[in-house]
């Protein structure tokens, strides 16, 4: 859904803070103690202000909210609640841009009330970010829910020339529940992105490449592909002899006749670039990467661009 940018230029007043925390909240009140005692504990010595965007929680979040203003104002971190009391809620996407504007700082960090495990070492936009940067990509899509508004995001992010950096340390502790929104954006629909990304971004600039894995996550991603990116499928490969000695893999769903053979090799028989499939064993999506030849590996970037450093270690809830 498209949001005028309009709303999200620079304030000509002084910033209040250096940087500000982004938190939308949706029904979040088994969380939200744990996440706001987060913000209080940072070490981080520059000035902070936390905007929060409420969107029509029907539980006690906002008394919690007003609980830890009077804590967090009193260690010296201005708060910013702003919100609605709808019927319903409007998503992530429209909770984050809301927050943001009500905001100053001059870069934007997002705590989100949703997500754990610990990681990962490649910053994402998404988490970090200056405000020229969110002004120059931005702003969320605001499609509600089953919308995957972050990765929308990054991939505007890399068409904006947004660049990618690794860190040696781990930046945040993520959160999983049952009702985050995170489990609302179907499998499908991350698939369906992603594909559309690679068709986009990568896979003009090779005249041919091998799919590496024969099995299901590799037939899947070929079956996926426009029918001009299929004819630059060279092969499969794969390490398992039953697929190798099958010797080829028939598309028998094609328009085209005849209907392509695609030879399935050993991986050490097979040309490069790749891009190997990849299951993700966390109930939620399908991956892959890309790799260029054989003794150097590049995976798909995961965005960057932070527009100043960060080295504070946060936790990170979703409310949304």
């Amino acid at each position: 859904m498209a949001v005028p940018r309009e709303r999200f230029r620079a304030a000509s007043s002084p910033p209040r803070a250096l940087v500000s925390i982004i938190l939308p909240v949706h029904n979040a009140e088994p969380w939200l103690d744990e996440c706001l005692k987060s913000v209080l504990q940072q070490d981080f010595e520059g000035s902070m202000e936390l905007s929060v965007f409420n969107d029509a929680s029907k539980d006690k979040s906002m008394a919690i909210l007003e609980k830890w203003r009077v804590k967090l104002e009193s260690s010296g971190i201005l708060v910013v609640i702003g919100g609605h009391d709808s019927p319903y809620p409007r998503g992530v996407g429209y909770s984050k841009n809301q927050a943001i504007a009500q905001s100053s700082g001059t870069f934007l960090c997002f705590l989100d009330s949703v997500f754990t495990s610990h990681g990962p070492t490649v910053i994402m936009p998404t988490w970090f970010c200056s405000r020229a940067w969110f002004t120059h990509v931005g702003p969320f899509d605001e499609g509600g829910q089953g919308v995957p508004e972050d990765l929308l995001f990054f991939y505007q992010h890399l068409r904006k020339g947004g660049g990618v950096q690794r860190v040696d340390q781990s930046l945040l502790l993520y959160r999983y529940h049952p009702l985050a929104a995170t489990h609302s954006v179907l499998e499908a629909t991350i698939w369906s992105h992603r594909v559309s990304f690679l068709e986009e971004r990568v896979l003009p600039g090779w005249a041919a490449f091998t799919i590496w894995n024969a099995g299901k996550q590799g037939r899947r991603l070929y079956r996926s592909l426009s029918a001009g990116a299929r004819r630059k499928v060279a092969a499969f490969c794969d390490v398992d002899k039953n697929k190798i000695n099958k010797g080829f893999y028939c598309y028998e769903d094609a328009q085209e006749r005849p209907k392509p053979h695609v030879p399935i090799l050993h991986f050490r028989a097979a040309q490069p670039p790749f891009i190997i499939c990849v299951k993700l064993y966390l109930g939620l999506h399908y991956s892959w990467s890309t790799v260029l030849d054989k003794e150097r590996v590049s995976t798909m970037p995961l965005p960057s661009q932070c527009g100043g450093s960060w080295d504070q270690t946060w936790v990170e809830h979703t409310a949304e």
